[in-house]
């Protein structure tokens, strides 16, 4: 099914997976902290009455099984879909059963993982720093980036890590929009159920050690830096 084994003892489909798996969970980071970074921003300070209603919509993902969300993805982004639709009639392909598509949805999936850290970490700025910046004649984008970011250096550390490694190991999403395509949609996760299905447990175990593996690495280092980004610094 998967192919003679090659480096690792995985196959090349196999790795093929693992490829393709970091490189939806390091775009869909990327995208986040842009996307997430100025509305955690917004969402801790502003007083507009819809900031509850916005913060439940962002939190949705927290509670909703990632099925359900796959499932209105693919209405979405299919071809009955609104945007799938559209894209359809504009001479284009759909979204569904796309690189594309999975991307979209490990976004909407993984935004309350890289918002929330952001707003604790931009709550606990003293806002008379800012108001400090603001005396100097700095602007609200130049208070945001340097002031803002770098006193949150902890939190954005704990977003970008959390959503990493948190869509490292989405599933229900994925396969409810993306379905089982090699070289396009078939992550890591996806390629440990089609083994198990298939009774290849060998071939489930050696992925899974993979993932495990790399997911202690991975928590393992980020518990190391932010120790030490967050130390005080030790008058000299």
């Amino acid at each position: 099914m998967s192919g003679p084994p090659t480096t690792l003892g995985l196959t090349g489909d196999e790795w093929q997976s693992i490829a393709l798996t970091a490189e939806l969970a390091g775009l869909t980071t990327l995208i986040l902290l842009a996307l997430a970074a100025p509305l955690a921003w917004w969402l801790t300070r502003t007083g507009s009455r819809w900031s509850s209603a916005v913060s439940a919509l962002v939190s949705l993902p927290l509670v909703l099984p990632p099925t359900v969300i796959g499932f209105y993805l693919l209405l979405a982004l299919g071809p009955p879909g609104a945007v799938g639709g559209t894209l359809e009639r504009l001479g284009l392909y759909h979204l569904a059963f796309s690189f594309t598509g999975i991307l979209i949805g490990s976004i909407i999936y993984s935004l309350p993982f890289a918002v929330q850290p952001l707003r604790e970490a931009f709550a606990a700025i003293d806002p008379r720093v800012l108001d400090a910046a603001a005396t100097l004649r700095a602007s609200a984008w130049d208070r945001f980036f340097s002031v803002v970011l770098p006193l949150s250096r902890g939190g954005v550390l704990t977003a970008v890590v959390i959503t990493f490694a948190h869509t490292i190991g989405e599933f229900g999403v994925i396969a409810m929009l993306g379905g089982n395509i090699a070289g396009e949609t078939r992550v890591v996760s996806i390629a440990i159920y089609d083994h198990t299905q298939a009774l290849e447990y060998d071939a489930a175990h050696r992925l899974s050690a993979v993932l495990l593996c790399f997911s202690f690495v991975t928590l393992l280092a980020f518990y190391a830096i932010n120790r030490r980004v967050m130390s005080p610094i030790k008058p000299q």
